[in-house]
Order: C-alpha cells, then structure tokens, then sequence
C-alpha cells in the first residue's frame, strides 16, 4: 500500500492563496491493460475527482468507471483521509490516515481493502519525514477475509520551486510472512505542464520479489482544462486479489475550478513588514473576521493572535533580525489562510506557506 502520491502532487500543484483548496474534476479517456500471459483489454474511462488539502488536512475521493468486454463495466473508487495536529515539540506532529479502496463489475463480483495508519511527523517548509504503524484489512466476494498489519517509513523534500520528492519504505506482515515495499517518486512542474514519475518494488522471501514503474504528464491547456497521459505497470494488491498489470492511458480532464498556473505564486512578492523601534509589524485585513493569528517558522508554528484595528484590519508586531520567514494566519480559529498578493512557497504536504522578508 503506497500513500496517494498522484493527488498529494496535484494538491500541492494547485496554486492558490489560500492555504484551503478544494478542487473537483472529471477525466475522460481511453486505456488499454495488460496482464501476465498476454491477456489484454482496452476501454473508455470516465473517472471522477474531488481533493481538499490544508496544511494539516488533506481528503481525497477518486473512482473511475471503465466499459469491458462483452458489455461490461468496472467502476472502482477510493477514498484518503489525513490529518495532522497543531505542532506539539518544535515541528513535530501526530497524524492519522485512512484509506479506504473498491471494485465491482456489472457482471459480478467486488473487491474491497482499507488501510490505517497513524505516525509521527516532523516537517519544514521544504522537506518532512514520518514513522508510523496501522492495520490493514481485504475483502474479495466469495473468500475469506484477509487482515495484516504494516508499517511505513517516508520523506519528501522540495528540491527546488516546481520539484518535490517522495520516498517511502513499508513492511508488511500479511498471512504469517513479510513483504517490504519500496517506492518513490518525484513530480515536475514547469509552467502548464507536470510530470510524475513513480518507481516501486516488493521484496519478499515468501511472496516473491517484483518491480514496477509508471510516469504520466498533464499539460493544461487553460486553468480548467488538461490533457494527461500516462503509462507502465503497477504491483499486485494482495488485499483484493488484484494481479499485476502494466497500462497506458490518455484523455482530458475538466475542472469545475478554475485551476492557476503552478507557477503563478511566485509572480507575487514577499510580505516586508514595517519597522517600528525595534520591532517589525505586519498588518492584515479580513473582512467579518472574529479573530485573526500568525504561526511562523520563527515560532515553531505556534499562533499568535494579532490586534484588531479599525476598519476590519489586524496588527501584529514581533522582533525578527534580518532574513526570511514563512509563515500561515489562523482566521477565527480554524481557517488557515494565505493573504492575497504575497509570494507562497509548497510546505511539501500539499499546502501553501506566505514568505515573510525582513530587511
């Protein structure tokens, strides 16, 4: 079980200003799936997507319905929740994910598998790292059901604006022996276009040791319309039967947001505070806010709330020596929020930091 690495990179490609992003799209293509021994199939694929991604929350929903042979239809779908607490040691966080993932034919037959995993985090603005353990659970009609417990080991870096990284070790107790997935990834964006591409491979004694590998790209040809193609193989999921097959696909993908250009961010430049005495001051307007607070890098992410001023505005004022800072605003207590017109940076977990720049 690999953690949703496809839409954890889309949801930080998504280039907004605000921490909160939501987005809803539907992709229709064609795809051709080839198994062991020769076996093949191609068919028309419509699938569905919804994500919403904060710094410490992400849900993602996927399915996908394509046509078979005979008449048929397989509809699959998947479901990732994850969230993270407010840091508690410095940049450290617990974290809890689940997964939830299923098949079914319209001429018989379905699969399911659920995965949970709680870790421990720490990360920065530009790399991260967790350790965690969790159950995980398969179902296939007509058999027994199968359970396993694993664990998963993972970092990401942000190597540089447009590239993240992933890498993650799982081993895995499943039916009395082990196996261990390895995987690792990275994404590119360059302007309209970004491409993924994903490496894996399992090494079991008992279960045999296989390899797969993937890339797929998208190239937007507006903020709501994006043409995608991608192709290799994947590993066998034991948890619902499912073999080990290779695939190509290619279609186009309609936003029902518009999505900004991946790079359109980092037009916009850092905040630079005022100087006051020996303090710098920051100075934000919300309008209708309750309250607002600041956590920055500066302060272990811990929120500061900021003076309410005249006119829906709010003042902070903190002492900072020279250099640059990132930081988030907590409005009324739940919404984490960029402010429009200041330069963000990818927390690598698919959010939006704000740059802070004191001269």
């Amino acid at each position: 079980m690999k953690r949703a690495f496809l839409m954890l990179a889309l949801a930080a490609a998504c280039a907004q200003t605000s921490l909160a992003q939501t987005q809803a799209s539907l992709g229709v293509g064609v795809g051709t799936v080839r198994f062991p021994g020769g076996t093949s199939f191609s068919s028309a694929t419509f699938s569905p997507a919804l994500e919403y991604a904060t710094t410490d929350r992400y849900t993602g929903l996927a399915g996908s319905l394509a046509s078979l042979s005979g008449g048929a239809w397989s509809l699959q779908g998947r479901a990732d929740v994850w969230a993270a607490t407010q840091p508690l040691l410095s940049r450290v966080r617990f974290a809890a994910e689940g997964i939830w993932a299923g098949t079914r034919r319209t001429d018989g037959g379905w699969t399911a598998a659920a995965h949970g995993i709680g870790e421990l985090l720490w990360w920065t603005s530009d790399w991260g790292m967790a350790v965690g353990v969790g159950p995980s659970g398969g179902w296939i009609q007509d058999a027994p059901s199968v359970g396993a417990f694993h664990a998963r080991a993972r970092a990401w870096w942000r190597a540089a604006p447009g590239t993240t990284w992933q890498l993650s070790l799982e081993p895995t107790h499943f039916l009395g022996a082990w196996f261990t997935d390895v995987s690792g990834g990275v994404t590119i964006e360059r302007g309209p276009l970004s491409t993924t591409l994903w490496a894996a491979a399992r090494a079991s004694d008992a279960y045999g040791s296989k390899a797969a590998g993937s890339a797929s790209v998208r190239w937007f040809l507006s903020p709501a319309v994006g043409l995608e193609a991608s192709g290799g193989s994947y590993l066998p999921d034991p948890y619902q039967g499912l073999p080990r097959a290779g695939f190509l696909t290619a279609g186009v993908r309609l936003y029902a947001t518009r999505r900004a250009p991946p790079d359109a961010p980092r037009r916009w430049p850092p905040l630079i505070p005022e100087r006051r005495g020996d303090s710098v001051v920051v100075r934000f307007s919300f309008d209708g806010a309750k309250a607002v607070a600041i956590a920055g890098d500066w302060n272990a992410w811990q929120p500061v709330p900021l003076r309410p001023l005249a006119g829906d505005e709010w003042e902070g004022a903190f002492l900072l020596e020279s250099g640059l800072y990132h930081f988030n605003l907590l409005v009324d207590g739940w919404d984490w929020v960029v402010p429009n017109g200041v330069a963000t940076v990818r927390d690598g977990l698919g959010g939006l930091v704000a740059v802070l720049l004191v001269p």
